[in-house]
């Protein structure tokens, strides 16, 4: 079973956590790793792109010039795709490019992304996260203290309005709470500091 030092707001070790193997210290699973974030960044697409089509675009209802005898490739519209302010041919229309996953590929992957940041080091377990006032600047000091790299993601059990809005000022962090944490963000984030209610938490719902 892994076994991750746990430190306070100021980077002072004050004990350990053991955790949970089934959850921290699996192979992670590329491949599914993968399959998520793809599905997570087609879920973010908006899908409302969309160009006009030769019916769409605004004139061409007069034949340019007579079928025979101009001498020129005949022509029934001026909007048609070959010509300059013409319609588009095969662009690309409003659509919806999300898709779901299976539930067990997501579970995997979930817990991949947080064995690796085990693996790597790269999970720092904090006894509280908490402030008594909104100040960025003690956000700031925690991460220096504990040895964040420069996108840290911060992981906490419920929702504390203070570190929310204290760590939105800081550039390349992020908070998040055990039911809005995603693959993506884990990965995408240097350094996970997680409160360490929030790691037993993870384990309740993952083991």
């Amino acid at each position: 079973m892994p076994k991750v030092n746990v430190v306070d707001m100021a980077g002072k070790a004050v004990g350990e956590i053991t955790l949970s193997d089934a959850v921290f210290g699996i192979e992670p699973n590329k491949a599914v790793l993968h399959q998520v974030v793809v599905n997570y960044l087609a879920n973010q697409r908006q899908g409302t792109q969309s160009t006009l089509t030769r019916t769409e675009v605004r004139g061409g209802g007069r034949k340019p010039w007579r079928q025979k005898g101009t001498g020129n490739a005949r022509q029934g519209s001026i909007r048609a795709p070959q010509w300059r302010h013409g319609g588009i041919a095969l662009g690309p229309k409003p659509r919806d490019y999300s898709y779901t996953l299976n539930k067990k590929v997501k579970r995997l992957a979930f817990k991949s992304a947080l064995s690796s940041k085990v693996l790597e080091n790269n999970l720092i377990v904090v006894d509280k996260i908490e402030l008594n006032e909104f100040k960025t600047k003690a956000i700031v000091n925690m991460l220096a203290a504990v040895g964040a790299g420069k996108k840290a993601l911060i992981v906490m059990p419920e929702r504390d309005l203070k570190v929310i809005k204290s760590a939105s000022n800081v550039p390349g962090v992020k908070t998040a709470l055990t039911n809005t944490l995603n693959v993506y963000d884990m990965l995408n984030y240097d350094t996970m500091i997680v409160a360490k209610d929030a790691v037993a938490k993870l384990e309740e719902v993952y083991a």
